[in-house]
């Protein structure tokens, strides 16, 4: 199988965003990929919670969305779009940051909701509080496809290798990360704890990223690591897309899954005990 990690690099406005997604998007297809991945934040990415309500859209009435199912379906690929804001009909009125897995006649496979949120202050001068503008979810989500078994997963969920676990003993052969890593942590962190996730599980591990500068209407903006990466079940690094955007194309063999987990069965030694 040939997938692609679209590296995006995004602004605030996700008219503007879009056309530059669906041209990658187009190119992976046109390049033989089966498997087209987007990152995280795939139709903005703003830190005003103001503009916030501005731009995000309840999903039936999202024009990012819309325009990747079509792009699927046109292309007949199986597209997974990392994520979108999206508003929700919640009381509180905070929005859901929601991946989707779109299969190849266009229609929506699965939809997973970030289950962990990114409450950090990663230096004196920045400090994230996503639970502020997002609820997290509450559900995993393995989708069963004609290409293999998908995980599904966003950024922060990275760090709580239980969830990874779970939808590996559930049957899932590729773990989907799609992020837009912080620049400072993604420099001490992101590759280790990819490689950690796809050698506790035996699963290959994709996760296509944010990269860069993003510009914000009348804000600092932020950066992003970029570094895009595909992991084998082993370990290795299959492929790394650097700090550019654009398509990266990889090839998969999903027998490698089963090898791995047959040279060191861990999924299935779990034992009880007490404590602490």
């Amino acid at each position: 199988m040939r997938a692609a990690l679209v590296q995006l690099s995004v602004s605030d406005d996700p008219e503007a965003n879009l056309p530059v997604t669906l041209g990658h998007v187009r190119a992976a297809a046109e390049a033989g990929a089966e498997l087209v991945l987007t990152p995280e934040c795939t139709n903005a990415l703003s830190s005003s919670r103001e503009h916030q309500r501005r731009i995000l859209r309840h999903e039936e009435e999202d024009a990012t969305l819309a325009a990747l199912r079509e792009a699927a379906a046109g292309s007949g690929i199986w597209l997974l779009v990392g994520s979108i804001g999206l508003r929700t009909h919640d009381a509180d009125g905070r929005f859901a940051n929601r991946s989707f897995l779109i299969a190849p006649d266009g229609r929506v496979a699965a939809r997973y909701d970030k289950i962990h949120m990114f409450d950090v202050n990663v230096s004196e001068t920045e400090v994230y509080r996503e639970s502020a503008a997002y609820r997290p979810g509450t559900k995993a989500v393995l989708a069963r496809t004609d290409l293999g078994a998908i995980g599904m997963t966003v950024c922060y969920d990275l760090r709580f290798p239980h969830l990874y676990r779970r939808l590996a003993q559930a049957g899932a052969q590729i773990l989907t990360v799609p992020a837009a890593f912080n620049h400072l942590t993604g420099a001490a962190h992101w590759e280790v704890l990819l490689r950690a996730r796809a050698i506790e599980t035996g699963c290959f591990v994709l996760a296509p990223a944010q990269t860069g500068f993003h510009a914000e209407a009348g804000g600092k903006g932020r950066r992003t690591h970029g570094h895009s990466l595909a992991i084998a079940p082993w370990g290795e690094i299959l492929a790394d897309a650097g700090t550019e955007p654009g398509v990266t194309l990889v090839d998969l063999d999903l027998s490698q899954v089963e090898r791995a987990r047959h040279r060191v069965p861990s999924l299935g030694h779990d034992r009880p005990f007490d404590g602490p």
